[in-house]
């Protein structure tokens, strides 16, 4: 029996009228229900606003909070700064839930208890936005001090070549000899010890290997390579009938604890615990155990922005702020300071620290290294992570120091690509990348 041929393309021809057939049914259906009649509408209310990127400068006293990085369940600086700008408008609610949405980044993270003078923040914000605004929303430890436009693909990490962090102590502890508290308020640091201190400072100027001034480093670790451009006592003032001293330091970059560790060496040279051979020890290959300085003092002091600056000039404002550095330098004294002197008076952070330090051992033993995790535990926190450092900016900066030349894609001295430091426990991950140095031909 012959099966008559089919016809491909009749089938075809049916199968669309079929499916077309199908389709105006179900459309003729809708219609019925009523489902196509006029269009659905929005639940919520929905406006549409311009956003750009902006550039924030913010300070704030971080004596009360975990940190600058929002952490759920605990007050931290973001979190308040994010509610007071949802609260005047100037981002969504979705914004407010995740950041990210925003494209919001700080230019550095600060930890449990640490504060700062000049913070700047990225995000997107309607043109039209209200400082007083938001100050209104904010409790008073926090203060914006100016919004700047600028570039669409500006963030506030990447593009900061270089931050500056102050430490204020009292003097007293450059002195061995001080004990009591009576001593303590009467004692006056003279010319000769400022110059000693600013002596021992001065070696950690230029590109060294820090992997001994923090957590989980080794010698041939290339990113534990760091920049310091300047550190010095930088002025001595009263407060309360105590003298105290406020120390700076620049630097591109800085990890987890080393800036509070650079300053407890520092103050064991200066007082006699130990010497300066052991400074230069800590550069080298061997494993030397530093102590670490209380993080009351420490405050984020300025974030530089010198390059971006420069190559933006004709087209945006710069990043320098000067027309709001009284306004900055009212907040410290009024809100940071303060903070810092009574911690130090009611709490004599500097003087337990100090008595610590009189059995600190510089050799590593299970014992000096279990004694010390304990302690860092115990920490309320630092400052001085730049976690995930990645540069989008195709500029490189050539740096020589020490015969060494160094290209930087991040902060124009080391080149990388993240070091994801997280301040809230003790662990740095590292993920930089360094081509252009080898691990093993570092001899500082």
């Amino acid at each position: 029996m012959e099966v008559a041929p089919v016809d491909k393309k009749d089938n075809l021809v049916q199968d669309k009228n079929r499916t077309r057939y199908k389709r105006r049914r179900q459309w003729d259906d809708r219609k019925e229900n009523g489902e196509s009649q006029e269009k659905k509408t929005c639940d919520k209310p929905f406006e549409r606003i311009k956003r750009k990127k902006m550039a924030m400068l913010l300070g704030y006293c971080g004596v009360d909070y975990y940190g600058m990085q929002r952490n759920p369940g605990v007050p931290t600086i973001e979190e308040d700064l994010l509610k007071a700008l949802y609260e005047a408008k100037y981002i969504t609610e979705d914004d407010f839930n995740n950041q990210q949405n925003a494209q919001f980044q700080r230019s550095s993270r600060t930890d449990k208890g640490v504060s700062a003078a000049r913070q700047v923040v990225s995000l997107k914000l309607p043109l039209e936005v209200s400082v007083d605004e938001i100050n209104s929303r904010l409790p008073d430890c926090i203060k914006v001090f100016g919004i700047k436009r600028a570039t669409n693909k500006f963030n506030s990490k990447s593009k900061c070549n270089a931050r500056t962090y102050s430490y204020t102590l009292p003097t007293y502890v450059f002195e061995s000899n001080v004990a009591s508290e009576d001593e303590r308020k009467a004692y006056r640091i003279t010319s000769q010890k400022i110059a000693q201190v600013n002596e021992v400072l001065g070696y950690y100027k230029g590109t060294k290997s820090y992997h001994n001034f923090t957590e989980k480093k080794h010698f041939q670790d290339p990113s534990s390579l760091r920049y310091m451009m300047s550190f010095v006592l930088e002025r001595v003032f009263m407060e309360s009938e105590m003298e105290f001293a406020e120390l700076l330091v620049k630097g591109q970059s800085f990890m987890l604890h080393q800036i509070r560790k650079m300053i407890g060496l520092m103050i064991a040279v200066v007082r006699g615990h130990t010497d300066i051979s052991t400074l230069e020890k800590s550069f080298g290959k061997e494993k030397v155990m530093i102590p670490t300085a209380p993080g009351l003092g420490l405050v984020l002091d300025k974030v530089h922005y010198e390059r971006y600056d420069a190559k933006f000039k004709d087209s945006h404002e710069s990043l320098t702020w000067d027309e709001e550095e009284d306004a900055v330098e009212k907040f410290k004294r009024e809100k940071i300071f303060p903070n810092i002197v009574k911690g130090e008076l009611e709490s004599n952070s500097m003087g337990l620290w100090l008595e610590k330090m009189k059995n600190h051992s510089y050799e590593p033993s299970e014992d000096a290294n279990d004694e010390r995790v304990k302690d860092e535990e115990k920490d309320c926190g630092d400052d001085d992570g730049d976690d995930e450092i990645k540069d989008d900016d195709d500029d490189e900066v050539e740096v020589k120091d020490l015969g060494n030349k160094v290209e930087d894609a991040s902060d124009a001295e080391v080149k990388d690509n993240g070091d994801e430091v997280k301040d809230n426990g003790d662990e740095v991950k590292d993920k930089s990348d360094v081509s252009e140095i080898e691990a093993k031909k570092v001899n500082v």
